[in-house]
Parts: structure tokens; C-alpha cells; sequence
């Protein structure tokens, strides 16, 4: 007996034999139907679909040309080209790919259907009649649909792969191999990502195509569940199924192959790399299994041709038993038994493997660690110690910020930063260390009833100049510490040392581009020629309005009809069409944040948190730190950047460049700028060598400028990047330690203490000048407390962080003998407990008044260590700032506190001078009664009137601070005295005085 679904014989398909209701039949054109009932859709609900989709298409266009519009107002139309173009053809090929085997696989499958289909006289119906009736005058439709739909998906996956396969293709060797499979690190860092995502793509389209020709066989009868065994696929099915199964297990095979090499990256349950349990026993599984499944793929392909499903069955069970064996049950058991119970001896080679790797991925190789013996004294005492501690900050850049804004902030519409950032400037040939902040636009401080559109995005644009001070609190002489915040730059006429720096004609002031710039600005002169956007008066606190326009290079123009709708669309904004105040000479001003738009022409880099502004040839500029990460090093510790990076001072990373915040390479490869006014965004090459570096720079050839390109004058405002030495420093609190067994054991392991002020989050790192043995240089500073015992110093850790020094990036580190010394929780426990430092914080600590203590600051001197640490106090009161009372400083385990930081040593070494065996003798005999009797009452006034300041607000201000703080010294040498009517009456004096100061302030 034949098989009816072995060969054609007669019509095919729908052509051929009809089932009843064909012409004729009852469901013929002679029979009876009833009337149709309409069912259109009416043309109201045509037009909302229509208008609905167009809307929809007109946004994703509007936001695709603004984008494009924007690289070009910027200077890089040559990235957003490379970037469109390489995801095109991405998408194009892996989208074709998948679309060509669905189609083939539907198309194949419905070409050799069989041509008598189940469910026609006399064979048995399986249901599928009616959907073959509605497919089969349809199919070209229907595969072509399928098609792009999976191709769709196909090829927005790979659009996202651009970064992958734009370093597979342009890969670049690193010289150093690993010692398993010795393969170079660039076949880790460029290569093998790609080649896994081709492997399983290839998989994914077995599958699809599997998938696709299973439901075109059982709907058009190559498939019959039904069937007696042996007739269930017909010939043309089973070499479709056999074929595809082989494809997906052959390129199973591959994946195994290509998953050894994975082992040397993936994460253990104690360090990342090859194990003993993944050399010994994961590694030969893989092997094996990618022979199984080679096995298994000419089995199916065998099948072809012997027409049996017996063999590959049993190839198919034989592969998954193995997987199971060899893949779970034999590494557990070795871990189990072989591992456990001796990992020190089991585990150390592999251990040092990923002790080398990691300090090489990280730079902790170039690290100099010496030993110091925590007890030596510096020659000279006071005057020694005065030299070496004259450039301390005691400006705190966290506290400081509120003075900034009462002092420096004149109009409410300005605002700085709530944590400052630090730099340094060559003042009369020398270096001085700055806290500064621009001063920005802050559009909250409006009004309510003037936030609205004109003035939020015409007239409201831009913030205006840097505010700085000193951050040793000296003048710019570099004299004397004064008690009250030495402005380097501000608002008053004579506070603009960085204004003289930056030349006769001064700096740019104004700042359109920044970290609280709006969303958007039109700028540009009204047709009438009149500027309308408001400006900060130079020079003195007038409140005449000021007028200004901006025009710098960046910006899109937005005087034509076009650009204003699309612009409207993006910020759905209809007064960008409306509105007469955008014009032929506007241009718009968007997506201004420097460090966004750092990452928006280098997409490859990851940004450093904190950009920073420096004048800069009379222009403030931002400056970032690019880094080049990956997590494919081999060997290397992979941890998450937001954790290795995380203090205190820390907000969210923002990670950009890996899928996940994960890493185990880092290198600071480029250094940044963004001119604050004009928005110019330049990239410089900063490690040259860095081979990821080099292939980012074969994707997007000269987007980054050479090494050498960099100015000079602002070569001296770079310095080492925070996030990687703050990586750095979480590091080698584990990988200082070289010997495995000795990291095992995790006996000599540090870490960071937590911040004294926020002890649920780790000490952040403090820039100053500081001398690790070599000369004083300009650094980045932390410490290291030993694991769980926060009380006790281990070491101290210093960068050279002066780009224009040879010893650029050289890290150092001193480190402590096993015995008790105090850490930054020890010693900040000891001031607060301090019997003398609560005494002389008495007086300003009382009623609504806080203390506020400042950084906790280590410094090495010579063989031994410094704490120093400003004390603020501020009273309740928003327009209450702190004000720095006190310094305390901490030295061989003595306490001295003082007005100033020269002060606070000379008490601390006449403290330690008073508590050792030996006393000096007194000058002269002491008599035997006192040479006066204590009077009834005081034997002076109180004090003089105050006098009437005069001058601006600001001096006036200023006087009056003077004169309380005056007041409050006179107060604290009558309370040691023992005259407390006196000390009351200097007190109260001192506080109307600060009232009257701050009423001036409003």
C-alpha cells in the first residue's frame, strides 16, 4: 500500500482535490449564504490609528535628527555617523540572516508539503483544515511576515553588540598571555565576547528555524502525531528537523569549546579565575562535551539518509547524561573531596595566578610600599611641624559650601555644589590649594510667579564665574592663618586673585555648560539686536539688571520652521513654534552636562564621578577623567565599580559602558575637557599605551588627541583621577598581600575606615600637599585601618597627583609596625572626649548651637603621623552658616587645640611636654600668696563699644564677624581667668554681634 504522503500524484495543495464545500458543494458559489454583517472599522477610528502612528513615527524621527543635530553643533558628526552606520549593518546582517531562515525554513516546509492532506475523505481529520484554508491562498504574506518580525528581533539585538564587535574587529594585542590556555589578553578583552555572541545567534537560528518548520509541517501534514511510528515525519520533514537539530548541536560544540576559555574570567566563590575544581574537573568536561555533541551532530545528520530516529535518540540521551555527569555531579564531588578539606594547598597556585593578574589589571604592581616606625620626632618641634603643615586644608569643601552660598551667593537664582571640589594654583610661585565652586544657575531660587517659560528658557540661562578660597585659610600672601575664610575669588572687587591669574582682561565668567545647567536654553540676539538673557554685574553687588547673549560655537540654530517643530516634538514644547522669542537668530542649548556629554562623544569611555572646573587660559573649563574598563582580564578580581569606589561623599556612578557595573581592568586612558561657556569638548590621550585605548582610536580615528596636544596651562590643573585610586585603594587592601597562603588566610588584610562623621559609609580620599618621604608633593590621600579593628592605623597611602611631575601616578604607601596606633575612629573619639576641647567649645556649642567638625585629616611626618581636623559651629537658622572655631590636632598621642592650626601644635607639644617624667623647673619661685585678691567685680569693662562698620554689605558683614570673634576670644581668656560675670557679658556682646551680621546677610 502506498504512503499518500510520500510523492505527488495529482494536483497539489489547494489546487487539488476538494474537500465538500468546494464549487458545488454545500459551501459553494450555488449555495445560500446569509447576508454579511459589515464589520469595517469606522473612519474616525482609521484616522486615530493613522494619527496615533504618525505621531509616533514623527517623535522617534524628531528625537533621532535632534540627536544627529546635536553632534554636529559639538564637533562630532564623525561619532554619531560611525555609530548609526556600524549598528545599520548590524542590524541589516543579523536581521537578513535570521529573516532568509525563517523564510527558508517556511518556505521549504510549505513547498514539500505532502498533497494529500489529512482530513479529507477518508482520512481522519486532525483540526488543522480550517487554518490551512485561511493560510494557503495567504502564504507568501504569512512567511514574509514571520520573517520580519523575527528578523526585527534579530536585528535590534545585535544593534546592541556595536561595542563588541567594533573591538573584535579592530583587536589589539596586550603582550602578556595567560598561563592555561596561553592565549594573549586581547583574545579575552576583544575577541572572544563576539565570537560568543555568534555561536549563539547561530544557535538561536537552529532554533527559530526549527521552530518555523515544526509549525509549517504539522499544519500542512509533514508532521502527524497521529501516525503509526516510522510515518509520523514525512521525507521532506525529517530532513528539515535532522538538519537543524544538527546545526544547533554542532554549534553546542563550539560553545563548549569556546566556554573553556571563559573560565580563566568567570567569578568563584572566592576569587575570579581557573580553580582547581574548574582545571581538574570543568575544563576536561568541556572538552568531552564538545566531542559528545559533534557526535551527536553527524548523528542527526546521518539521519538524512537512514531515514531512523534510533541513533540520534540515543546520541541526544547519551549528551544530556554526560552533561549532567560531567558537567554537575563530577565537579561537586571534586570540590567535595578534593578541594575542602585542604583549600590553602589545593587553591594557592591558583591564588598567586590571580594575586599577579590583579595587581597587573589594576596597576597595584607599581606600588611602593615601605615600612615605618610610628614613633620618630621631627627636628625642630613646632617650627619643623608649623613648615610641614602650613598648607593643610582646613577648608572643609563639604561644610564650606553653606558659607559659600550665604557669603558669595548674591542673587538667589545661584547656587554651588553641596560638596566642593579642590584644586591648586601657582600664586607668586607657589603652589596654594583652592576650594572652589561655579557658580550656577539655580532656576528654583525664581520666584514662583517668574518660573515661567520665557524666563526658564530664555532669560534664566546660564550661571556666572567660580567662587574659591584658600584652603589653608591664608591669605594670599601665604602668611599667617586668619580665622575667617580667605576668598580667592568672589564677588567683591578685591577678591580676584584667580581674575589676575587668568590675565589683564581676565576669564570668561559666564557658564552655560554645567552640572545644573537647564534642559534646554534659547539664546541668541532678539531681531531688534537687544540681548535678553540676564547676566551677574562684575565687581560689586549692584542689582541693575545686566543683559548678555550668548554666542559661542555650540548650539543648534533654530530659526527655521523645521527645527522648531522638531525641537517642539522632543521637549514637548509648543511655545518652541509659538513663542516670538525664538527667532532667526536663535539657537538652542541642550544635553550641556559635562560629564554627559563626555559620554555621549566617547560612548566607550566610563566617566569619572566628579568633573571639576578650572580657569584655564581665561576660560573655565571642566575637567573629567575618561577610563577604559573591561571585565574579560583574565585572572583578574572582578568587583563592582559602585562598590570599590563608594564613600561617604559618593552618589550614584551612573555606570555606562558593561551591561553590568562589574570590572577587572582600569586605566585612566583620557583626559577630558568642556569649556563652560561654549560647550567645546575636547579628548586627550593620557595613557598611550593602554591597548583598549588604542583599538577605541581605530573605531573612532581622531576623535582623541594626542598626549602632547595637551596645553600646558592645563596640564597643571590635571590630576589623578579619584574613582581609580579610590578603585585602587579597595584593592590593595587584599592584594598588598603577594603570598597566597597569606591571602587565604586574610590575616594581614586592611581596609578602609569608616568616616568618623558618617560611620555607615567609608572615609572618602582627601587631596593636599604631603610628603610620603620623597619631598612634598600635591597628592591624593587615604588610609587603612587592619580588618575589624578600626581603632588602630595599618597604613597610609599617598598618589603624586601633579601631572606636570615625572613621579606622575606614583603611589606610595607606609606602612605601620603590629602595634597600637590610632586610627581616624580612635582619634576622632579622643577629641570629642577631650576634657580641654569640650571646655573651649563650651561657649559656642550651647543654646540652638551645634558643633560641626570637619575632615579628619593624616598626615605623615617623617616616621609618624599628624591628625588635624577644623571644628565649626553653627546655630539653628537658615541663614546660619558654619564658622570655624577651632583646630585640632593630634600628635604622639597628645591633644592640642587652638584658633589656628599653629595654635593647636604648639598646645599639643606643650601638652606632651607636661605629661612626660621629667618637668621643667619654673623660672622663678613661686610666692607663697597670690600678688592680688580676686575683686567682687570685674577689674575691666567688659569691652569697648563695638564700632560702627562701614563700607559694602560684604565688609560690613565681614567687620562684624571680626568683632564677634573678638568678643568670643576675650570671653574664653575671662573664663580662664575664673571671671564668669565677665566672660557672660563678652558672650552675649559676641552673639548680638553675629545676629546683627546676619541680618545684614537677609
Amino acid at each position: 500500500m502506498s504512503n499518500p504522503f510520500d510523492r505527488p500524484s495529482g494536483p497539489n495543495g489547494p489546487d487539488g482535490p476538494q474537500r465538500p464545500g468546494g464549487p458545488g458543494g454545500p459551501g459553494g458559489p450555488g449555495a445560500q449564504r446569509p447576508a454579511a454583517t459589515s464589520r469595517r472599522p469606522g473612519a474616525l477610528v482609521i484616522t486615530a490609528i493613522i494619527l496615533v502612528l504618525g505621531f509616533m513615527l514623527l517623535s522617534g524621527f524628531a528625537s533621532f535628527w535632534t540627536e544627529r543635530l546635536w553632534f554636529g553643533s559639538v564637533g562630532y558628526s564623525g561619532v554619531f555617523t560611525t555609530l548609526l552606520l556600524t549598528r545599520i549593518g548590524l542590524f541589516l546582517v543579523f536581521a537578513g540572516l535570521m529573516a532568509a531562515t525563517v523564510a527558508l525554513s517556511m518556505a521549504m516546509a510549505y513547498r514539500f508539503r505532502p498533497v494529500l492532506w489529512p482530513g479529507m475523505p477518508g482520512m481522519p481529520d486532525d483540526g488543522m483544515d480550517r487554518y490551512r484554508q485561511v493560510l494557503a491562498p495567504r502564504m507568501g504574506w504569512v512567511i514574509a511576515g514571520a520573517s520580519i518580525v523575527m528578523g526585527l528581533f534579530a536585528g535590534a539585538s545585535a544593534t546592541g553588540q556595536w561595542r563588541s564587535y567594533s573591538l573584535w574587529r579592530h583587536s589589539e594585542s596586550f603582550g602578556t598571555t595567560d598561563p592555561y590556555f596561553e592565549k594573549d589578553v586581547g583574545f579575552y578583552v576583544f575577541e572572544l565576547p563576539f565570537w560568543h555572541y555568534l555561536v549563539d545567534y547561530v544557535m538561536a537560528l537552529a532554533v527559530v528555524g526549527l521552530l518555523a518548520s515544526v509549525v509549517m509541517n504539522y499544519l500542512f501534514g509533514g508532521i502527524r502525531l497521529s501516525a503509526r511510528p516510522g510515518e509520523r515525519l514525512t521525507s521532506a520533514a525529517q530532513i528539515q528537523v535532522s538538519a537543524l537539530l544538527a546545526l544547533f548541536v554542532l554549534a553546542k560544540a563550539v560553545d563548549y569549546w569556546l566556554d573553556r576559555y571563559d573560565l580563566v574570567t568567570n567569578s568563584g566563590s572566592i576569587f575570579t579565575g581557573m580553580g582547581y575544581t574548574d582545571d581538574k574537573a570543568v575544563l576536561p568536561a568541556k572538552e568531552i562535551l564538545a566531542g559528545i555533541a559533534i557526535v551527536c551532530a553527524l548523528l542527526f545528520l546521518a539521519n538524512i539518509w537512514r531515514r531512523t530516529w534510533l541513533l540520534p535518540s540515543v546520541g541526544v540521551a547519551l549528551f544530556a547524561l554526560s552533561a549532567i555527569i560531567l558537567g554537575l555531579i563530577v565537579p561537586t564531588l571534586v570540590q567535595a573531596i578534593r578541594v575542602n578539606p585542604n583549600v590553602p594547598d589545593r587553591e594557592g597556585p591558583y591564588i598567586a595566578a590571580n594575586i599577579e593578574a590583579t595587581r597587573a589589571a589594576y596597576q597595584l604592581d607599581q606600588i611602593e610600599t615601605r615600612p615605618v616606625g610610628g614613633g620618630a620626632q621631627v627636628d625642630g618641634r613646632l617650627e619643623a611641624l608649623d613648615g610641614v603643615t602650613d598648607g593643610v586644608p582646613l577648608v572643609d569643601p563639604q561644610i564650606v559650601s553653606e558659607i559659600f552660598e550665604q557669603q558669595q551667593q548674591v542673587r538667589a537664582y545661584y547656587s554651588v555644589p553641596n560638596v566642593l571640589d579642590v584644586d591648586r594654583y601657582e600664586i607668586d610661585g607657589q603652589d596654594r590649594a583652592v576650594v572652589l565652586g561655579v557658580r550656577e544657575l539655580d532656576q528654583s531660587g525664581l520666584a514662583e510667579g517668574d518660573q515661567n517659560w520665557s524666563n526658564l528658557h530664555t532669560a534664566y540661562t546660564h550661571g556666572n564665574g567660580v567662587i574659591a578660597a584658600f584652603a589653608n585659610q591664608r591669605p594670599e600672601d601665604d602668611s599667617t592663618q586668619q580665622t575667617g575664610i580667605q576668598w580667592a575669588e568672589g564677588a567683591e572687587a578685591d577678591e580676584d586673585t584667580l581674575t589676575r591669574l587668568a590675565g589683564p582682561d581676565g576669564y570668561e565668567t559666564r557658564v552655560y555648560f554645567g552640572e545644573q545647567s537647564p534642559t534646554y536654553s534659547i539664546v541668541g540676539l532678539d531681531p531688534s539686536g537687544n540681548p535678553v538673557e540676564f547676566d551677574l554685574p562684575q565687581g560689586d553687588r549692584s542689582e541693575e539688571d545686566v543683559a548678555t547673549t550668548y554666542d559661542g560655537k555650540a548650539g543648534v540654530p533654530i530659526g527655521n520652521l523645521v527645527n522648531q517643530l522638531l525641537y517642539a516634538v522632543r521637549f514637548s514644547e509648543p511655545n518652541l513654534l509659538l513663542s516670538s522669542r525664538v527667532h532667526d537668530n536663535s539657537k538652542i542649548l541642550y544635553d550641556r552636562e559635562p560629564r554627559q556629554m563626555v559620554e555621549k562623544v566617547a560612548p566607550w569611555l566610563t566617566v569619572d564621578s566628579d568633573p571639576y572646573p578650572a580657569v584655564v587660559d581665561g576660560r573655565i573649563q571642566w575637567i573629567l577623567d575618561g577610563y577604559t574598563v573591561t571585565d574579560k582580564y583574565p585572572l583578574s578580581q572582578r568587583e563592582s565599580l559602585e562598590e570599590m569606589t563608594d564613600d561617604s561623599l559618593q552618589e550614584n556612578t551612573g555606570f555606562q559602558t558593561l551591561p553590568t557595573d562589574e570590572i577587572n581592568y582600569l586605566r585612566n586612558s583620557v583626559k577630558a575637557t568642556v569649556d563652560a561657556y561654549d560647550g567645546t569638548v575636547s579628548l586627550y590621550a593620557w595613557d598611550e599605551e593602554d591597548p583598549i585605548l588604542k583599538a577605541w582610536q581605530k573605531v573612532f580615528p581622531d576623535v582623541v588627541q594626542p598626549k602632547d596636544a595637551i596645553p600646558d596651562a592645563l596640564t597643571e590643573h590635571l590630576r589623578y583621577p579619584e574613582d581609580l585610586f579610590k578603585a585602587q585603594r579597595y584593592q590593595f587592601q587584599r592584594y598588598h598581600e603577594t603570598s597566597a597562603s597569606a591571602w587565604f588566610e586574610g590575616s594581614s588584610r586592611w581596609e578602609v575606615p569608616s568616616d568618623p562623621q558618617l560611620t555607615s559609609r567609608l572615609q572618602p580620599p582627601y587631596r593636599l600637599f604631603t610628603d610620603t618621604g620623597e619631598g612634598e608633593t600635591w597628592s591624593l590621600t587615604s588610609v587603612y585601618v587592619p580588618r575589624d579593628k578600626e581603632n588602630n592605623l595599618a597604613a597610609y597611602m599617598a598618589v603624586n597627583s601633579d601631572a606636570t611631575s615625572e613621579d606622575y601616578g606614583k603611589v606610595s604607601v607606609l606602612e605601620l609596625p603590629n602595634e597600637p596606633t590610632g586610627g581616624p575612629l580612635q582619634i576622632a573619639n579622643t577629641f570629642s572626649t577631650n576634657e580641654d576641647v569640650s571646655q573651649a567649645l563650651l561657649p559656642y556649642t550651647t543654646g540652638d548651637a551645634d558643633r560641626v567638625p570637619g575632615n579628619l585629616l593624616t598626615l605623615p611626618v617623617n616616621d609618624s603621623f599628624i591628625y588635624v581636623q577644623p571644628v565649626y559651629t553653627r546655630r539653628d537658622g537658615e541663614s546660619n552658616f558654619p564658622i570655624l572655631r577651632f583646630v585640632l590636632v593630634s600628635y604622639e598621642g597628645r591633644v592640642g587645640i587652638g584658633t589656628t592650626l599653629t595654635g593647636a601644635i604648639e598646645d599639643a607639644l606643650l601638652a606632651e611636654a607636661t605629661s612626660g617624667d621629667e618637668t621643667e623647673e619654673p623660672t622663678e619661685e613661686p610666692t607663697g600668696e597670690p600678688t592680688e585678691s580676686p575683686g567682687a567685680s570685674p577689674t575691666e569693662e567688659p569691652s569697648e563699644e563695638p564700632t560702627t562698620p562701614s563700607g559694602s554689605t560684604q565688609q560690613q558683614i565681614r567687620e562684624l564677624l571680626r568683632q564677634a570673634e573678638a568678643k568670643f576670644s576675650q570671653a574664653d581668656a575671662a573664663q580662664q581667668a575664673g571671671d564668669t560675670v565677665r566672660w557672660a557679658r563678652l558672650m552675649e556682646e559676641g552673639r548680638e554681634l553675629i545676629e546683627e551680621a546676619v541680618r545684614l546677610a537677609g
